[in-house]
């Protein structure tokens, strides 16, 4: 009995720090399929010893709210649902009962109030009990209807998610990898109680009505009649399947079908009573309702041999470790690698080469290691960063251990100048995110800026990337080389020279007659006699090839070039010191970038707003009411038409 006692104890303990962390903290200390595992384990050691130690995960419903939003009390407690793997146990469950099966999202729980036809109030779960008010915030949902026909007071509950497809696109735009989110449960909850909702409204937050709580003298008999009340007032609501025992089956699997291709996170499917009446008269536990019951996907598990462990280097100096092992089949799709996410969790699987692991898909999407089978003791960490060979430190945060790179200069931490080289106005080569750069270099194929024009000679590791496939590296190749031509302005922005726009760099190339010789060597003096170069221009530029390594660089990428020669016919000089700002559409140029290198080929200069020291506006609506033509009016600048501009320039 002391020996399941001190169990309990240490299950309780180890089970509440496993939730802090993904409830609170938005981090994992273990997988989804160990914390269901070990929660199994302390319930049935309860119910054997009759012992539930306080804090208890099988008793408590949540924790306590921790930011600065207000707090408010639930005016119905909101319980934790019962679960089940067991198809058979929710045959069992509903009798000869109707049912109503519909997904168990995987967002944050919201509550929903409505008076007199508007929003009145949204309240997240929280504790259960008490949750936070993010009334501002909810009215920035994107399908959330801010006024309903109903009048009377009405009360909803209902999730709110970020479909995968929007969660990519935000992490992508993430730089620092250890902040970017773990999955799109964390990044709902971070979104949803955001103190400035400007935040939240960028994130595309999307709320699903799946209970009604509360309304007026009205009743409906069944819960069907109030998903379609709810679908009628402009909620959308989680889709839902009527059941019985001898259907329930067949309606799993349908739902199992679609997890895979679902554009939203589900963990399961919750069964509800459709008759409401009988479903509220059985009353509850101290934990669960009794109307209703949750069924997780029981994951399908494999067994395979862990092959090698890759060290994935990001622009944080983060070194994240990836499993890889033999292919195995999971719902469906050949798998063969998963995130370990820290060396404190590849302690705990004690990994070695060659074990026997067992694999599944978190929420029957996310390949995970269940279990290490054969436990051979953890491997050597690497004491070097395999992008540049610097030293590792391992470091401990909140009781994670976590290796980095302490290298300054590593290149997986320059990602940046990476998406500088190749942005629009640089080399133009579409087909390079930051997180398909990081990936490149992750794997070691592209150590400098140079690299990424022999992208080609790794085509069988990209194709198979995450995100690739022949098609878009088919793209990404053509793009690679068609930015081979480029002008020597362009090139010298793209290397990321400090204090060096796209403006001064065709200055700069067009006073040295586009001779990269004569530029790498120009001197301060020369620089600054060029008229829009200052003193803080000219040194910057010239300590950047001062540096042999940057020289080295440039040199490398020159030569995977081929420079066009720039014609100086029909440019002049004839624009020379006149400021030009360019607003709304352009019918003689391509866009209003090719029409800014037409003024700047001619000796103007190009800026983004009016200010006093702007000569021209140019905008083919004269009688626009834009901010900038209301500024130039102001300051009795002329606005002047395209044709204008042309005649000006003698076209």
């Amino acid at each position: 009995m002391e020996e399941k006692k001190k169990r309990i104890k240490e299950l309780t303990e180890l089970l509440d720090r496993a939730a802090r962390a993904y409830e609170q903290e938005d981090r994992e200390i273990m997988s989804n399929f160990e914390y269901d595992k070990l929660y199994d384990e302390l319930r049935a050691l309860e119910e054997e010893t009759g012992i539930v130690m306080a804090g208890s995960p099988t008793r408590k419903v949540g924790y306590e709210v921790l930011s600065d939003l207000p707090k408010e009390q639930h005016e119905k407690p909101m319980l934790s649902l019962d679960k089940t793997k067991d198809v058979e146990v929710l045959k069992s469950w509903l009798g000869d009962k109707e049912g109503l099966l519909s997904w168990k999202m995987d967002g944050l729980t919201i509550v929903l109030t409505y008076r007199d036809g508007t929003l009145y109030k949204a309240v997240t779960r929280g504790n259960g009990e008490v949750g936070e008010v993010i009334t501002n915030n909810a009215k920035v949902f994107k399908n959330i209807p801010l006024t309903i026909s109903y009048k009377e007071e009405l009360i909803l509950r209902g999730e709110a998610v970020i479909r995968y497809s929007d969660f990519e696109k935000i992490n992508e735009q993430i730089e620092d990898v250890d902040a970017k989110y773990k999955n799109p449960r964390n990044l709902c909850s971070g979104s949803v109680r955001q103190l400035n909702n400007e935040i939240t409204a960028k994130r595309n937050v999307n709320f699903f009505a799946f209970a009604l709580v509360k309304m007026g003298e009205s009743h409906f008999a069944t819960r069907k009649e109030e998903f379609t009340f709810l679908a009628d007032l402009g909620f959308d609501v989680v889709e839902e399947q009527l059941v019985t025992a001898d259907t329930i089956e067949d309606k799993v699997k349908y739902f199992a079908e679609k997890v895979s291709t679902n554009d939203f996170p589900s963990d399961g499917l919750v069964l509800l009573y459709n008759d409401i009446a009988y479903g509220e008269s059985l009353g509850r536990t101290a934990k669960f309702p009794r109307n209703a019951i949750a069924f997780k996907w029981k994951d399908e598990v494999k067994e395979t041999t862990l092959k090698e462990v890759e060290w994935s280097a990001s622009r944080t100096g983060l070194i994240n470790p990836v499993a890889i092992f033999e292919p195995v089949e999971l719902e469906g799709t050949t798998v063969s690698r998963a995130s370990l996410h820290n060396i404190s969790i590849m302690e705990g699987l004690e990994l070695g080469i060659g074990d026997t692991v067992s694999v599944f898909k978190a929420n029957m999407i996310i390949p995970q290691i269940a279990e290490n089978l054969t436990r051979s003791g953890m491997m050597e960490v690497p004491e070097t960063c395999p992008v540049c060979g610097g030293k590792t430190e391992i470091k401990q945060d909140n009781g994670v251990k976590s290796l980095y790179c302490t290298n300054e200069e590593c290149l997986a931490k320059k990602i940046k100048a990476f998406s500088l080289f190749v942005s629009r106005d640089a080399m133009n080569i579409e087909g390079l995110s930051e997180a398909t750069i990081e990936k490149l270099i992750a794997k070691g194929f592209v150590k400098e800026l140079a690299d990424l024009f022999h992208a080609s000679d790794y085509k069988d590791e990209i194709v198979v990337m995450e995100g690739f496939g022949e098609k878009s590296y088919n793209n990404l190749i053509k793009s690679i080389e068609k930015a081979r031509k480029t002008t020597m302005a362009k090139f010298l922005y793209s290397l990321g020279i400090p204090n060096i726009g796209l403006s001064n760099a065709k200055l700069i190339s067009k006073h040295f007659d586009h001779d990269f010789e004569k530029i790498r060597n120009a001197t301060a003096d020369e620089l600054v006699s060029i008229s829009g170069v200052g003193g803080v221009i000219a040194d910057t530029f010239t300590a950047y090839f001062n540096k042999p390594e940057n020289l080295k660089i440039a040199e490398d990428v020159l030569k995977e070039l081929d420079i066009e020669d720039v014609s100086e016919e029909g440019a002049s000089n004839v624009l020379e010191g006149r400021t030009f700002v360019i607003t709304g559409s352009v019918e003689h140029f391509a866009n209003r970038n090719e029409l800014k290198e037409v003024i700047e080929s001619n000796g103007g200069k190009v800026t983004g707003s009016v200010t006093a020291k702007t000569n021209y506006l140019i905008n083919n609506d004269n009688l626009s009411n834009s901010s900038k033509n209301k500024k130039a009016k102001e300051l009795e600048i002329p606005i002047i038409t395209e044709e204008e501009f042309l005649a000006m320039i003698g076209q």
